[in-house]
This record gives C-alpha cells, sequence and structure tokens, in this order.
C-alpha cells in the first residue's frame, strides 16, 4: 500500500493532527454517542487528519477485557466517511506490540481505509535496536509508517543515532513523530533525518507537548556531504492539540503563514510559554504525566464532549491538586480555549437527529 500523492504533500506542508481521546462510561463501557461526536468536533474544528488508537486512545484498548481497538477505529472512519471532507485528510492508526501483534493492527488499519501507522516502539525493551527495524520493515510492507519517538516517562525508551539513521532508511517511511520530551534526543532524529538520502521523503513532526511552538517555528541545519541541509518541523501530531482544538489550529495556521513570509513576531514566544503552562496542567507534568490521560478528559469533560474523566485503567486518574491545575490556566489563558466554538458545535449537535 503506498501513500497517494496529495497526502504526501498534505504531510509535507504540515499538517494538524490530535491524537484522538477515547470515550467510556464510568463502568469502562464504550460512550458510543460521545466517542462519534468527538471525531466531528475534530473535523469540524478544521483539523488535517486524526490519529486514532495511540496513546492518547490509551493502549489498553487491545487489551482482551476491552477488546476495543478495531471498534474505535471503525467508528472514526465511519464518521470522517460520513463528512466528506473536502479538504487532504490524514487517517493515521496506532500500531504497538511485538512484530506479530503490529502486523495484525497494520492489516486492520489498511482494510478499514486508514493511509498510515503510527508505529509505537514502547513496551518491547526485549527488542534490540536491529529487531525493531525489522518489526518497522515488516509493517511498512504493508502500510505507510509514521515513526514515533515515545518519551520514557510513559512507556518509551531512548534510541541512538543509528537506530534512526536504519529507520530514515525504510521505503515506506513518510513521517516521524518526535516526543521523547528531551531536545538532545529530538535533534539526533533531526540529524539523522537530514543525513538520509531519504531525507525529502520523511516529513518531520512534533509530539513534543512541552515544547509545540518553538518546534514548530525551528529549521534545523546541519553539514551532508560538506554540503548544509536544513529541515523544518512541519507539523504536529500532538495529545494536547486534542483539546481547545478549534483555537490551536487557528495557531497553527497562523504560525505557517508567519514562517511562510519569515516574520517571526516575538509575541510568539510568549504564546508558545503559555501553551506550555496549559500543557503542564493538562499532562501532569509534576507527577511525571500520571494523569495526562485523565487531564485530557477533564477538559473534554469541562466543555460537554464527555460525560466524565474516566479511563480503562482504575490508576488513570487525575493526580493531587492536578483540577487545580487545570483551573488556572483556564484563568490565565482564556485566550488559548475554545470552549465558545465548542458550545456552538454541541448545539448543532443537538439538533440534529442520529441514528443510535
Amino acid at each position: 500500500m503506498a501513500l497517494t500523492d496529495e497526502l504526501k504533500q498534505h504531510l509535507h506542508d504540515g499538517a494538524f493532527i490530535p491524537a484522538h481521546p477515547l470515550a467510556i462510561t464510568q463502568d469502562k463501557q464504550l460512550d458510543e454517542e460521545a466517542q462519534r461526536r468527538l471525531t466531528r468536533y475534530y473535523i469540524e474544528a478544521g483539523v488535517g487528519g486524526v490519529a486514532v488508537g495511540v496513546h492518547t486512545t490509551q493502549f489498553e484498548i487491545r487489551d482482551p477485557q476491552f477488546n476495543l481497538y478495531e471498534t474505535v477505529l471503525k467508528l472514526a472512519m465511519e464518521e470522517i466517511e460520513k463528512a466528506k471532507i473536502d479538504r487532504p485528510f490524514l487517517k493515521i492508526a496506532g500500531a504497538c506490540g511485538k512484530t506479530e501483534q503490529a502486523i495484525e493492527e497494520a492489516n486492520t488499519a489498511k482494510n478499514l481505509g486508514y493511509d498510515m501507522v503510527l508505529l509505537s516502539n514502547g513496551g518491547l525493551n526485549e527488542y534490540s535496536e536491529n529487531e525493531l527495524i525489522e518489526r518497522t520493515m515488516s509493517v511498512s510492507d504493508i502500510i505507510p509508517v509514521f515513526g514515533f519517538y515515545l518519551q520514557p516517562a510513559v512507556g518509551g525508551r531512548v534510541f541512538s543515532y543509528d537506530f534512526w539513521e536504519q529507520f530514515a532508511a525504510i521505503d515506506n517511511v513518510f513521517g516521524i513523530k518526535m516526543a521523547p520530551f528531551d531536545r538532545y534526543l529530538t535533534l539526533d532524529v533531526i540529524r539523522a533525518v537530514n543525513a538520509s538520502p531519504r531525507r525529502d521523503e520523511i516529513a518531520l513532526y512534533t509530539g513534543n507537548d512541552d515544547n509545540i511552538v518553538t518546534d514548530l517555528f525551528t529549521e534545523y541545519e546541519a553539514e551532508v556531504n560538506g554540503q548544509k541541509a536544513s529541515k523544518q518541523i512541519v507539523g504536529g501530531l500532538l495529545g494536547h492539540w486534542s483539546v481547545w482544538t478549534h483555537k490551536a489550529v487557528e495557531l497553527f495556521e497562523q504560525i505557517k503563514e508567519a514562517r511562510a513570509n519569515e516574520q517571526i513576531d516575538k509575541k510568539w514566544f510568549s504564546i508558545a510559554q503559555q501553551v506550555t503552562d496549559a500543557n503542564a496542567a493538562f499532562f501532569d507534568s509534576k507527577h511525571d504525566f500520571k494523569g495526562s490521560i485523565a487531564g485530557i478528559n477533564e477538559v473534554l469533560r469541562r466543555q460537554g464532549l464527555m460525560k466524565g474523566n474516566w479511563c480503562l485503567m482504575d490508576h488513570e486518574v487525575l493526580s493531587d491538586g492536578q483540577l487545580e491545575e487545570i483551573d488556572r490556566v483556564y484563568a490565565a489563558y482564556p485566550e488559548l480555549n475554545d470552549d465558545s466554538f465548542v458550545k456552538e458545535f454541541l448545539e448543532k449537535e443537538s439538533a440534529v437527529p442520529r441514528l443510535s
């Protein structure tokens, strides 16, 4: 399976891609109505794609007691198809686990009509780097791959420069989400891609929720074969973008315009820190991100897009003081939230009869 020329161009132009959350009831059953509504919200907010079945969707959807992986991928795809979107739109499915599982999930995504898989290397410490490269090649034989550097605090691991050099050489890899929350590790990926013969085939995306705006403004230079080569982080695939989404889309479009005009106003340095401060509350950075998924769900609950901040696992809850932190950033940065947009969206939703 190949990525279409239109979607390759969209990927390289820079797309806004939120990581899709999971809506459940208090007794840990899928809330299908809310799940579908979330997908419609992202489409209405103007996103350039969605990533489903990823960390923000909760990796546990794959566990036998829940068995929700294929279901949530299918629900999102159905809403995307119903929307008849008239702009380029990337449909990305998360894939993880040992090679056999990753291959199975890649086939599921392909059969459902997804364009790419975001391939996580988390939880595979028994695999060598070479074995993970072989696993990536196996998945890429099925569907185009979006690489994923997941931060160690939530199950990722540190990789060598050589790993990313080999990764960039794989033919059906077209994007890499860098989310180690570490400048040095992010630079390893950029340097490796810059040095790759496939450098122009691979789009770099930020997943560094602690540094979103700065990442999107930064162009990285490196010397390759005695010549200067530069690489821009063109877009983002972010859990943070699953909340306050409409406003974040507006900011992203303004960033792209400023980049194109090479006019970077100093206001962006302040906005960058505001976004990072909001993320610290949502993602619970004070407690090593233990409340990150519950924090995202809490914001969506407040807006009326979810009924609760519940997660599949009992330990996935808000940390002490996290509610107060979310209150604080809501009050501090009212210009960053999209509450008014969500209110209008929900009013329109309530006026549309839907099949159960």
